[in-house]
């Protein structure tokens, strides 16, 4: 109950929107059941009129008509209202979530997978609109409607009245309430399930080459499909619930029924109530169950829900670990940066980074390699200050970051990875990213140096010209090249180039950095890279190896890359 009261201080502002949505859905109700009652009036007193019985049918008749045009109206406004208030909310929900996440990324948990994540920014938020809306509302609307028909019975057939409103408490309250605490444990372990196949989904794509490659097929198929059947079996389960506590309202529903025609036949008998409100009140009994069915679904939904809300409070409030400093210092102008002594770790493992030392003078290239999961991304990742080192510090022109705004220090250093995206628009805006106020003669000047400048010139509409999801439109290295002119617009004196030729050819490749030196040239560079790199490419190599940097010659080695 954290997460809710937490969420509830979020959907605050929407309050007038979902109060308004919750009136109009507790006017349709009421005139569903009103229409109900009135219905059964008009059709007995029609009948017992074609037997002789005098009645006056002009008010029942109008009364129809009037609580099915509000219904239609109420019903109307109440999906156009509550559907507006659910989206802006949801809107909001996301905009917050995401000021939230970007003071704490990267997050500290380093077992959140990507494909987590994904579910907690998409499907976790989705659900928070059957915990507050669509579950409140009828739930009210219930209450409500069910205390006016049981002041109703009990003024005119006491005995069924007071069996209608156990019947109704224990339809509104007492079976949702045994549903919700039956389900929460299932709801959460579901919500669990659906995030690690979404999870499993996304590693099996990005991984796809090396699963074929390795002839891993079988094995992460048997992995999806238990996966899936760990769902399948958790979703069953909540359904099954969900299904003996609609079949549990029914029967109460039949019971009440059936008190209120034995009641009534045993009164109307006895001349204390006509036929025809007979009728009226047992149909507009039966209406007054109408918002249970909605009842229990939702709250069928309301374990997963509420494991939703409590997934994103976690990582909404989770600790924040890079903070600026009270009173930053201006960033120095300069390129040159500087390791001094830096050892990092993640948590409570063994450092990746010992007593790291490197300096770099501005305009100079260094290439780092070593085999994956070394630490080379990591050493750019504390450069860019998205984790601090436990000892030793990172300077530029002699300057501690730690003491520069975050702002300040990401305007100075770019950064091109080997997953920087390619977005869904127009090569402009994608290079406008890096500087807003661009000319046209800027963005081609840099597309120039990268190589692409005749490319996109030959393009029908030029910079204009849309680019697919992911740059699908462009080659793998033309993609990498737009990216490349992207970091090359931005006027940072440094650049991170963290595998920037992953996923290319090897003539592509050797493109790429033979281009290198010219496009980035002034401006301090650190590539982290397996590629074999031809000769000039950078003025020094390294290599790191178990936490340390060791100085790569290429005085008397065999091949272009200075390695044997």
């Amino acid at each position: 109950m954290k997460a809710l009261a937490f969420f509830a201080l979020l959907f605050k502002p929407h309050w007038r929107g979902l109060l308004l949505a919750l009136i109009l859905s507790l006017v349709t109700l009421a005139a569903g059941t009103a229409l109900l009652g009135v219905s059964g009036w008009f059709l007995t007193a029609t009948a017992l009129t074609a037997l002789g019985v005098s009645f006056n049918l002009f008010a029942p008749s109008a009364a129809v008509r009037g609580f099915s045009f509000i219904r239609i109206l109420a019903r109307y406004f109440e999906k156009l209202v509550g559907h507006n208030a659910t989206l802006r909310l949801l809107s909001d929900l996301r905009r917050w979530l995401f000021s939230a996440l970007f003071p704490r990324l990267p997050l500290p948990d380093r077992s959140l997978r990507h494909g987590d994540l994904v579910t907690r920014l998409t499907a976790d938020i989705d659900a928070l609109d059957t915990l507050f809306l669509i579950a409140i509302g009828p739930l009210i609307a219930a209450l409500v409607l069910g205390g006016a028909v049981t002041a109703v019975l009990l003024a005119l057939l006491p005995a069924a009245g007071w069996i209608y409103l156990v019947a109704i408490i224990l339809s509104v309250i007492v079976v949702p309430a045994i549903l919700a605490a039956t389900t929460r444990s299932n709801g959460s372990q579901s919500v669990e399930a659906a995030a690690g196949l979404r999870a499993q989904i996304l590693d099996t794509i990005a991984g796809h080459d090396d699963i074929v490659a390795f002839g891993q097929s079988g094995f992460a198929a048997e992995k999806f499909a238990a996966a899936s059947q760990t769902l399948s079996d958790l979703r069953r389960r909540q359904g099954l619930a969900t299904s003996i506590a609609a079949a549990s309202v029914q029967a109460l529903t039949g019971v009440a029924l059936i008190a209120i025609v034995l009641v009534g036949l045993e009164a109307f008998e006895a001349g204390a109530i006509e036929g025809p409100i007979l009728a009226g009140i047992v149909f507009a009994a039966l209406g007054s169950f109408e918002a249970t069915a909605v009842i229990i679904r939702s709250i069928g939904k309301l374990g997963s829900a509420l494991a939703s809300a409590e997934r994103l409070r976690q990582i909404a409030t989770a600790p924040i670990t890079v903070r600026d400093p009270m009173r930053p210092v201006a960033c120095p102008q300069g390129g040159g940066i500087a390791f001094e002594n830096v050892t990092f770790a993640y948590g409570n493992s063994e450092p990746v980074l010992k007593r790291l030392d490197l300096a770099l003078s501005a305009g100079e290239h260094v290439a780092i390699s070593g085999v994956s999961g070394v630490g080379k991304s990591s050493l750019l990742h504390l450069a860019l200050r998205l984790a601090d080192p436990q000892e030793g510090a990172i300077c530029i022109e002699g300057i501690d970051i730690r003491d520069v705004a975050q702002r300040d220090l990401h305007a100075h250093i770019a950064l091109l990875g080997q997953h920087s995206p390619v977005f869904l628009d127009t090569v402009r805006n994608n290079l406008l990213i890096a500087r807003p106020e661009a000319t046209d003669a800027e963005l081609y000047a840099a597309l120039g140096k990268a190589r692409l400048e005749t490319t996109i010139r030959s393009l029908p509409a030029g910079l204009d010209t849309v680019v697919g999801e992911t740059g699908a439109t462009l080659s793998a290295g033309q993609a990498r090249r737009l990216s490349l002119a992207r970091t090359l617009l931005s006027p940072a004196p440094i650049v991170l180039l963290d595998e920037p030729t992953a996923g290319l050819d090897r003539e592509t490749e050797a493109a790429f950095f033979s281009d290198m030196p010219q496009a980035l040239a002034g401006r301090a560079v650190v590539l982290a890279t397996h590629a074999l790199l031809p000769a000039g490419a950078v003025m020094r190599e390294f290599e790191l190896i178990g936490g340390r940097l060791e100085e790569i010659s290429r005085s008397g080695l065999g091949d272009a890359s200075g390695r044997e």
